[in-house]
């Protein structure tokens, strides 16, 4: 496929190699990176505020005349300040330039400025300190402040950019198709990224960004969709046998609807004859592994084998633990792969694997060795996606002709961004609890109430109870966030002390951790005091209650996986965040964790109160970084854009055609920058 033009930012005047390496550090190595290299924030200089008028502590831009040239005042050995009075009418300012010669040699008598910072009133004089200065000619503007490093300031990105839009401008060519634009009533990429970067106005700058973040989103939702297409050209086996109703016969419980709902979605996709690519996406404790072990069963009754991956040694023997439970009945033959497995465990292991008498094996990325090789891999299962990426999913996946991929999830997930991020899946919910869970009563505390919470952990512990407290750091710095390491110390020689209590945290070797699961999960350890490595996927069922220490510290779905995991079994469960915080979000966040249960409403609640950047975390491996959008504010764009992408791919499903050949290339140019080669 033809590749983008590009240009080295060494082009542009001013820009050697020692700059370059600086503005490589931003992810900038052409001009056309740079244009693209949008601004995070803008300083208002268009609206002009008269001196009298300025209030006290507010940022402003201010048009006066300068009365005399800058004063230079030597304070100590390289500080001098520079003063001087500037008049605006009746009113005066007295301006203060810190330690710049460059800028105060600027200033002469008699010009009018404009001035950009923060006015002070000290009595009856105005002041204002280190301002940005630009003669009034250059006439009010509103000007962008960029993402910068050390050495590159956002002035320096602003020449650099004014100076490749008066060379680069009409080379500009808009990738996306005419009639698209009037469809979506979108304007030019000149127009849009001139007024991204320098608008006249607001408005202006409103129409430049709608279209660069419909054009973003679009050229994802393309890519995403044109993957998961190319999946579906493959030939994958073919599911003849459905053994789903009597799997769920055998079970010592009544699935949900929503569990019957993931598995016939699954089966029907089996049935197509091309791969599935399918998210199940489940609140905490709704059943996904009930549902990985109905299809690992109507996988084996193909004659296929399965493998289910999750990302820690623990986690991996939970999922085989309950696998052997529901499958070894049925004369399914289910086996462990992690790095724990001993050398000649390993090798009886991979040999049966290859032989093809296991039929179901489960295991960490020790499942993407060269050495694991399977007799005929029709199903494979990922658990906690975001911990796992694209590549590391097709890795398994190729180990078998075109295996079936089945991909779950805890983390629950608006369905408008599930779809944006994991646009190369299906998606299955399961929005119901299994019979007999009760929901987890949650309650917000002061730490004047922490006492009181801690006898009422020891009640429970003495009642043959166990429990978590889960602190923000591992150990103490300085600051007044509770430390794990301290806390479990001060609890085995306090309140607590006939009692086992064990510590993880994340600087802890894997065995270690390990070590003390398995001595929490098997009842010899009664308390966890643990940072949140204990997120996702531990299932203890007596484990009854959890404590959050410094619970403002922590996001609204963080909150909730770790409420997660109790309320496990059948007895009523508890969770208690302490927090001390006054703030309105953090007290929002509280209420919010004390009045519901639902992740997918959680979610929600989640996005509006951190934006994306903050929900998100850590990103899906794969998924390349938004630089506009705005997931927040820019649904009703997304909307759009899943709209728009799905009437392209329906009449060009390979983005053939000549009016689609910019998308095309902006597409293979955003998957180029994390490796996926799948688009050329």
């Amino acid at each position: 496929m033809e590749k983008r033009e590009t240009h080295s930012i060494r082009a542009l005047k001013g820009v050697g190699e020692q700059r370059a390496a600086k503005y490589q550090k931003l992810g900038i190595e052409t001009v056309e990176d740079l244009l693209r290299h949008y601004p995070r924030s803008y300083e208002d200089w268009s609206v002009l505020t008269p001196l009298a008028e300025a209030v006290s502590d507010t940022v402003c831009c201010i048009q006066a005349e300068a009365l005399s040239a800058p004063v230079s005042h030597y304070i100590r050995q390289g500080m001098t300040l520079y003063q001087f009075l500037a008049v605006d009418g009746a009113a005066k300012m007295k301006v203060t330039i810190f330690n710049n010669r460059f800028a105060a040699d600027r200033i002469r008598a008699g010009h009018n400025y404009l001035f950009y910072g923060k006015v002070t009133v000290r009595g009856r004089t105005k002041e204002m300190s280190s301002p940005e200065i630009q003669p009034a000619e250059m006439g009010a503007s509103i000007r962008p402040v960029y993402p910068q490093t050390e050495g590159l300031s956002t002035r320096m990105i602003e020449g650099a950019v004014r100076q490749a839009f008066s060379m680069w401008e009409d080379r500009l060519v808009d990738p996306l198709p005419e009639a698209l634009r009037q469809e979506y009533a979108l304007c030019h990429i000149r127009y849009a990224l001139k007024n991204i970067h320098f608008p006249k106005s607001h408005e202006m700058l409103a129409v430049a960004r709608r279209r660069l973040v419909f054009e973003e989103l679009l050229v994802l939702q393309l890519g995403m969709a044109m993957l998961r297409n190319r999946g579906r050209n493959g030939h994958a086996p073919k599911l003849t046998v459905d053994q789903s109703d009597t799997f769920f016969s055998l079970l010592p419980f009544s699935p949900t609807k929503a569990q019957r709902r993931a598995v016939s979605d699954a089966v029907e996709d089996m049935r197509s004859g091309v791969p599935m690519s399918r998210l199940l996406q489940g609140d905490v404790g709704s059943g996904k592994t009930a549902v990985a072990a109905a299809l690992c069963h109507t996988a084996a009754a193909n004659g296929w084998q399965s493998a289910l991956m999750a990302p820690t040694g623990i986690l991996a023997e939970q999922h085989y633990q309950s696998l052997c439970e529901l499958l070894q009945p049925v004369g399914i033959q289910v086996a462990l792969l992690t790095g724990s497995t001993t050398a000649a465990q390993k090798r009886d292991l991979l040999e049966k694997l290859k032989e093809g008498t296991i039929q179901l094996v489960v295991g960490t990325h020790a499942l993407l060795q060269e050495s694991v090789e399977f007799h005929n891999l029709g199903l494979v299962i990922t658990d906690e996606q975001h911990r796992f990426g694209v590549e590391q999913r097709a890795i398994l996946a190729s180990k078998g002709e075109n295996a079936h991929v089945y991909v779950m999830s805890a983390t629950p997930i608006p369905r408008t961004l599930a779809l944006m991020i994991y646009g190369d899946l299906d998606i299955s919910v399961l929005d119901e609890l299994p019979p007999g869970r009760k929901p987890v009563a949650t309650y917000a505390i002061d730490s004047g109430k922490r006492m009181r919470a801690l006898g009422f952990i020891k009640k429970h512990l003495d009642e043959g109870y166990q429990a978590y407290i889960v602190c923000p750091l591992v150990e103490e710095g300085g600051s007044d966030l509770k430390a794990a390491q301290q806390y479990a110390q001060s609890l085995k020689q306090g309140l607590l002390r006939d009692y086992q209590i064990g510590l993880v945290h994340g600087r802890m070797k894997p065995s270690e951790k390990d070590k003390v699961m398995a001595g929490f999960f098997e009842g010899k350890i009664q308390l966890l005091v643990s940072t949140t490595v204990i997120e996702v996927g531990v299932n203890v069922p007596n484990a009854v209650i959890m404590m959050v220490e410094n619970a403002e510290r922590f996001g609204l779905s963080q909150l909730h996986q770790l409420r997660g995991r109790v309320g496990r079994g059948n007895v009523q469960s508890h969770c208690i965040l302490v927090s001390d915080a006054q703030n309105q979000q953090a007290k929002r966040r509280m209420w919010i964790m004390s009045h519901s249960n639902d992740g997918f409403k959680i979610a929600e609640e989640d996005l509006k109160l951190r934006g994306p950047g903050d929900f998100f975390g850590q990103r899906q491996h794969g998924l390349p970084a938004l630089k506009i959008a705005d997931m927040n504010s820019d649904m009703a764009v997304l909307r759009e854009a899943q709209e728009a992408a799905h009437a392209i791919l329906k009449a060009d499903p390979n983005l053939e055609e000549d009016s689609h050949q910019g998308l095309r290339r902006e597409v293979k140019g955003l998957f180029d920058q994390v490796g996926e080669q799948g688009l050329n």
